[in-house]
């Protein structure tokens, strides 16, 4: 197979700014941006010579096109892929290996084709959460039942404002949104394994807690936390506060251990500060403990939620039983991820070409945390997430090299700190990755199929649309270990999508209808008694059904300066067939699936009339569904 770059990304695409020529212990070395440069220059011309060879097997490889990934017309996929839509601040949803967009499912942004942020219910829940024009999904984390992926809930963070959002896998909607008051930056998400109990949300950014305008430039007196939300209901229940940045998280297996990177032990503002010492922390977070904290009332309530003192020199980690155990690893890591038998923590160097494997049984046996940490494989350049085969092999990206790197887990841990020799391949991507999923790889039995690495970079990979360029979704079939991973399919991606989770497609069972009985309006009929318009004052409130190809009343008559609320029912049974309620100058637009009801409230503002129409082509007669909206002027 031929070498899978186009172009070869420049020093300034594939290097990271760092402090050239200090003197340190190779194992925590940070490596200088031109020596980033040659280690690149290096693994392309490796790549141009073998391609996706293994790098240190020599296998011969089979050929990409011997892998079948055409799933053809009327066929479904195999897998649910749950992709985050980054700046949009929705999910998108890939089947997979056909790698068709399937639907954008709206969380923390207005959208219309789903009436989402439009009728009263999601219009009141973005405006509860905060009431942000925008969101930034990162971390979609399906809801697991002993170790394995139960379809029931998806949670999902927004880096950008501090929330975490639950989505309904039944009706694929957003139900809940918590506002976290003492987050800025929710960077991480996940589930406590080996069942859905609670919830977390990785906050980022440090800032003083309460941020209320105290100590505003004494950095030493800044702190993030770690925040804890029961699964259903969707409730906020306490908050870690920590020294550092904390970034991205993982639980372990057993319903003991959650584990988060950080970086910025120095507590610093600039680049410079953050960047200076030779080591930072994975943050290992001990749950009974911390919930035995919270029951004892051993917390500060700030903003309404109990925070407990988490950090370094906190009373509450004297002891033998501490409730936070900080694990040295080298300069600013990265992502963090635990090994489908729970065995391991690892953690990506981001700054350093190593992960550090941390045997999680021995948290609790070891004074030092640091003697947890059993390996240090050298992986590469730049190296940030790690996915799982579950055959005892992981897949870290490499960001500076434009890499993927799959590796041997055990071979890690046997061999000295800093060897390269359990990397087994190394295949290029294109370009920049950040994350990677394998299917199923956060349980405890990953499928060891397929893996979609998330590119920044997409360069020349498709026809050019502007100065602002897609992003690269790329998959691998990784199912045959002796002709290693190999490279099926680009996907171009609107910006910026940063992680995803991979779901067998017969896990979830999504309804076709709405079932009245799970939506708390109540469902209209046609019948007069029903259907009704009734005013109090200047408000009005209508309640009418809709089918092919008409609403409950053909004209509505109201007052210039009346509030109307209009509740409406698609009665339709017949599954795919979506109706809505637009009335575009008064900014309605509510998607109204079969069986559904949703309420919308608007002021009726200026005199006129205004067609109401249905904005889903429905019918044959689609153009004929309207009714009038009659504004008669005030007195």
């Amino acid at each position: 197979m031929t070498n899978q770059h186009a172009t070869e990304p420049t020093s300034d695409e594939r290097s990271t700014d760092t402090t050239a020529g200090d003197e340190r212990d190779p194992l925590f070395a940070r490596i200088p941006r031109r020596d980033f440069m040659v280690a690149g220059a290096a693994t392309g011309m490796m790549g141009s010579l073998a391609g996706c060879t293994g790098l240190l097997s020599g296998d011969d490889q089979t050929s990409a096109a011997d892998v079948d990934t055409e799933v053809p017309p009327g066929e479904h996929d195999d897998y649910y892929a749950f992709l985050s839509g980054g700046h949009s601040g929705d999910i998108r949803v890939y089947g997979v290996p056909s790698m068709r967009q399937l639907m954008r499912i709206p969380v923390f942004n207005v959208e219309s084709a789903r009436g989402y942020g439009f009728d009263d219910e999601t219009h009141e829940m973005l405006q509860n959460s905060g009431g942000y024009t925008w969101g930034d999904t990162h971390h979609p984390r399906v809801s697991q039942t002993d170790n394995t992926y139960d379809g029931e809930w998806l949670f999902v963070n927004d880096k950008a404002n501090g929330r975490m959002a639950r989505i309904d896998l039944e009706y694929f909607e957003t139900d809940a949104i918590i506002d976290l008051p003492n987050h800025q930056g929710t960077h991480g998400a996940c589930a406590l394994m080996p069942d859905t109990r609670l919830v977390f949300g990785v906050g980022e950014l440090r800032v003083p807690i309460p941020n209320d305008g105290r100590d505003l430039d004494d950095p030493s007196e800044y702190g993030s936390t770690l925040s804890a939300m029961s699964a259903d209901p969707f409730d906020h229940e306490w908050d870690v506060m920590v020294d550092c940045n904390l970034d991205n998280g993982d639980s372990g297996k057993e319903g003991e251990w959650f584990f988060t990177t950080s970086y910025n032990s120095e507590e610093g503002v600039t680049e410079q500060e953050m960047t200076a010492a030779d080591t930072d922390y994975v943050v290992a977070f001990n749950i009974p403990r911390i919930e035995d904290a919270v029951d004892a009332g051993e917390y500060e309530e700030i903003n309404g939620v109990p925070v407990v003192d988490g950090t370094e020199d906190s009373p509450l980690n004297d002891g033998d039983e501490p409730l936070v155990r900080y694990v040295d690893v080298p300069t600013n890591p990265h992502g963090v991820s635990v090994t489908p038998d729970g065995r391991y923590a690892i953690a990506s160097g981001k700054l350093d070409p190593t992960c550090t494997v941390i045997e999680i049984d021995r948290l609790n046996e070891v004074d030092d945390p640091n003697d947890a940490v059993v390996g240090r494989v050298n992986v590469g350049n730049g190296p940030l997430h790690t996915a799982y085969d579950g055959r005892g092999h992981a897949y870290t990206t490499l960001f500076v090299d434009s890499q993927v790197v799959k590796w041997d887990i055990e071979a890690a841990v046997d061999a000295e700190m800093g060897s390269e020799d359990p990397v087994i391949e190394k295949h290029d991507v294109h370009y920049s990755p950040g994350h990677l999923i394998a299917a199923e790889s956060y349980t405890g039995d990953p499928q060891g199929d397929w893996l979609i690495v998330l590119n920044k970079l997409s360069k020349d990979r498709f026809l050019p649309v502007g100065p602002v360029f897609p992003e690269n979704d790329q998959l691998f079939y990784i199912g045959d270990d002796d002709a290693g991973m190999e490279l099926v399919k680009d996907t171009p991606a609107y910006p910026e999508p940063h992680d995803a989770s991979i779901v067998r497609a017969d896990r979830l069972d999504p309804a076709s209808v709405y079932d009245p009985d799970d939506l708390e309006l109540d469902f209209i009929s046609p019948d007069d008694e029903e259907n009704f318009i009734e005013r109090d004052g200047d408000q009005v409130h209508i309640e009418m059904y809709n089918q092919r190809n008409h609403f409950g009343f053909d004209d509505i008559t109201v007052q210039e300066g009346d509030e109307v609320t209009i509740r409406s029912t698609n009665i339709e049974q017949e599954e795919d067939i979506i109706h809505s309620v637009a009335i575009p100058q008064h900014d309605v637009n509510v998607k109204l699936a079969p069986q559904e009801t949703r309420e919308v409230t608007f002021t009726a503002d200026e005199p006129g009339v205004y067609w109401i129409y249905c904005a889903y082509f429905c019918s044959a007669l689609h153009l004929e569904m309207r009714s009038r909206l009659l504004v008669e002027p005030a007195d």
